[in-house]
């Protein structure tokens, strides 16, 4: 159980302690949005504000899975169902399900049934080892488990854990769709407060092993209106859209800007279960998408790819990219492609609920925006860069760490006072790790990053998980992991080890017999010592330098 909004607030209240005031109003150097602020109806519950003009949009399409269409009516209802049968399987306000799935309709059904019953849901990659689904489900004890048969093997049953499945029904389990059939008028009244949690990701912050983030119904729909609300949307969708969802929901760039924003904006929602280039295209083609929601490999493929010129993509009139940075010549390269399609990039973290900024070439009125720039700050929210080491605030065009404050922002890390402290300061300001600066016209530009964390097509892949797993085999005595720049991933995991008595490809193994795909090792060093500080700290930047100077991504 997650436990009550009194307890959420009691193991995060370290929010409040974090480091103590550097600077006064008067030296600050705030930035806002160009848009201005807006109403945000955050007193509401997640699924009562996404679902709030369902009476106007009930006939319209909402999930498109295949040949089968559930409309916004059909969608509201069968989240009803689900939460009616979860009910009855003991779920109740504040206990956490683990959604174990692929984008499937059942997905969105089984997140929203959670938020009707005041419950949380924690997303996780079906494509992890046992071990790593393990962690997740101790850290967040997840009382039920949505997921296929084929990942059943990889949940541990017992200590009351109920497993339900999509599609057939192993031992032990039950099915979908008997939970799915229960009666909707039957889903308990429950009093959400908009301090309650709702969303359990987790995210490794800006170092470290991955850890709970708690968004609240108030964090996720300040969230989402900050993007789709208002008279002047920064990310303007419309009932005749068509969304592209290719990007998996269980990550939440896809949950928030695609799930969630379309089902408030009232768009249709494509899904599709897995990126394959010749039936992505068709579907675009098929089903005239007019937004995507793409990652940079998306990118990679669209603007090089040959097959791209064998359909026709000219319903596709915005095109957002984010999860990681966008170079400027595969950006110059997308818009020859898609000429007449509108593309930009957002920003964010997790952490932050998760955007931080959006190219304003999304909004109804759009304003003209720079290549290469993450847009400006989101509506209600404030941002400012700080001196990485003096934490004094940075005015235009000097970089520094990029720090954002609002209603949007976690409420803290699940269980981990010290982690949340770290993240959020006494003043409610989150610092992102990323460094980076804000130019005379408001746009906020990446450049580097405090943070260790690898980014793997978009992926959080943390140094310090892969170098407790590597000091674990008997022949290693020391190990550091650092990204290396790679052309399609952007970056991959490589190690340095001090071993005996090993080959590289022994080593590579052994990781990746017990981590996801993307958390493989690309490349390993050995090396006679881990360069650390006298404190004891690995010093990467050098480990880094001698990968940019000796060596090179095959």
């Amino acid at each position: 159980m997650l436990g009550s909004a009194t307890s959420i607030e009691t193991n995060l209240h370290s929010t409040q302690l974090g480091a103590p005031k550097t600077e006064t109003p008067e030296t600050t150097h705030i930035f806002r949005s160009k848009l201005p602020d807006i109403p945000i109806p955050n007193h509401l519950p997640l699924h009562t504000y996404c679902f709030q003009k369902l009476p106007q949009l009930a006939r319209r399409p909402c999930l498109i899975a295949g040949d089968t269409t559930f409309t916004y009516a059909d969608t509201h209802l069968s989240s009803r169902k689900v939460a009616s049968g979860m009910s009855k399987l003991g779920i109740k306000k504040g206990d956490v399900i683990m959604i174990l799935l692929p984008n499937s309709p059942e997905f969105v059904f089984s997140f929203m049934a959670a938020s009707m019953l005041g419950a949380v849901a924690t997303t996780a990659n079906p494509l992890c080892t046992a071990a790593e689904i393990s962690k997740q489900l101790t850290a967040s004890k997840a009382k039920l488990v949505v997921t296929l048969s084929a990942y059943v093997q990889k949940v541990e049953l017992g200590e009351g854990r109920k497993v339900i499945t999509v599609d057939d029904t192993p031992e032990n389990c039950l099915a979908f769709s008997a939970v799915a059939e229960a009666d909707e008028k039957d889903v308990p009244e429950v009093e959400i407060s908009a301090e309650d949690p709702v969303a359990l990701p987790f995210s490794s912050g800006t170092t470290g092993l991955a850890k709970g983030v708690v968004l609240t119904h108030r964090s996720l729909i300040t969230s989402v209106a900050q993007q789709v609300d208002g008279e002047n949307p920064n990310v303007y969708m419309k009932e005749e859209d068509v969304v592209l969802c290719v990007l998996p929901l269980f990550h939440i760039f896809s949950m928030h800007t695609v799930m969630m924003c379309a089902l408030r904006a009232g768009s249709g929602i494509l899904l599709m279960e897995r990126f394959e280039i010749r039936a992505l295209l068709g579907a675009i083609e098929r089903h005239r998408v007019s937004v995507a929601m793409v990652v940079p490999p998306l990118v990679v493929a669209l603007a090089k790819n040959p097959e791209v010129e064998k359909y026709d993509l000219s319903s596709i009139r915005l095109v957002m990219s984010g999860a990681a940075p966008l170079g400027k010549e595969l950006e110059e390269a997308l818009r020859r492609r898609l000429p007449g399609a509108i593309l930009g990039q957002g920003y964010g973290m997790t952490e932050a609920g998760p955007v931080l900024s959006m190219s304003l070439a999304f909004a109804k009125h759009a304003f003209p925006t720079k290549s290469g720039s993450c847009g400006t700050v989101v509506r209600n929210a404030e941002s400012k860069i700080i001196h990485p080491l003096t934490a004094s605030s940075l005015p235009r065009n000097q970089p520094g760490e990029i720090c954002i404050r609002g209603q949007q922002i976690m409420k803290g890390y699940l269980n981990n006072e010290k982690a949340t402290a770290a993240t959020v300061d006494v003043d409610g300001w989150l610092h992102t790790g990323d460094i980076g600066y804000v130019d005379d016209d408001d746009e906020i530009f990446i450049v580097d990053r405090i943070k260790e964390l690898i980014k793997f097509k978009g992926f959080q892949v943390p140094p310090a998980e892969l170098e407790d797993l590597l000091m674990t085999h008997p022949s290693i005595a020391d190990a550091a992991v650092v990204p290396q720049k790679h052309d399609s991933a952007g970056e991959v995991p490589v190690a340095f080890v001090v071993a005996f008595d090993l080959t590289e490809e022994a080593v590579k193994d052994f990781i990746a017999k017990q981590v996801v795909f993307y958390k493989r090792l690309h490349r390993v060093y050995f090396v006679h010592a881990i360069p650390k500080s006298p404190s004891g700290k690995i010093l990467r930047k050098e480990l880094r330098a001698k990968l940019a100077t000796t060596m090179h991504t095959t």
